[in-house]
């Protein structure tokens, strides 16, 4: 009984060990929530499917707390610790308006993938298909590592 016990207690902090990396590794905080997944598939028996799950939606939950700030951020823009000038601002936004929520698709790639998701906020992307977007983007990584990983353990 106290075994069974303590597994439960390890696959909570696994799957909230992953959630959170995922959670924060899509805010603009650095974080590394694949490496995080990978260790957990090739190191325990946890169902994939549940991983991959538990992964994307922290992901996508983190990538709407972006949209959040910029749908919100712009009040700030005068203020001395505004993360972009009115030329990067302008340039981001016209990005934006070129491509417009299909680059969201985009959103799973490093460096790049974070700030699309702020801009889409500040462009008042309407949430739905932004959540169906990065959700696709972000499941489809979290799909591709884990092949990825079974295809190497």
């Amino acid at each position: 009984m106290q075994n069974v016990r303590h597994k439960r207690k390890l696959s909570m902090i696994a799957y909230t060990s992953l959630f959170l990396s995922a959670l924060i590794a899509a805010t603009i905080l650095p974080m590394q929530s694949e490496a995080v997944l990978v260790g957990l598939i090739s190191a325990t028996d946890h169902p994939v499917w549940a991983l991959l799950t538990v992964a994307t939606i922290g992901n996508v939950l983190g990538a709407i707390i972006n949209w959040v700030l910029g749908r919100y951020i712009l009040r700030f823009q005068s203020a001395k610790w505004f993360p972009a000038s009115p030329a990067q601002l302008e340039r981001a936004q016209g990005w934006y308006r070129r491509y417009g929520r299909w680059s969201l698709l985009g959103s799973w790639l490093p460096i790049i993938g974070d700030p699309i998701t702020v801009v889409a906020g500040v462009m008042r992307e309407p949430i739905v298909p932004f959540v169906v977007l990065v959700t696709i983007a972000k499941g489809a990584r979290y799909i591709v590592l884990a092949w990825a990983t079974l295809a190497v353990v």
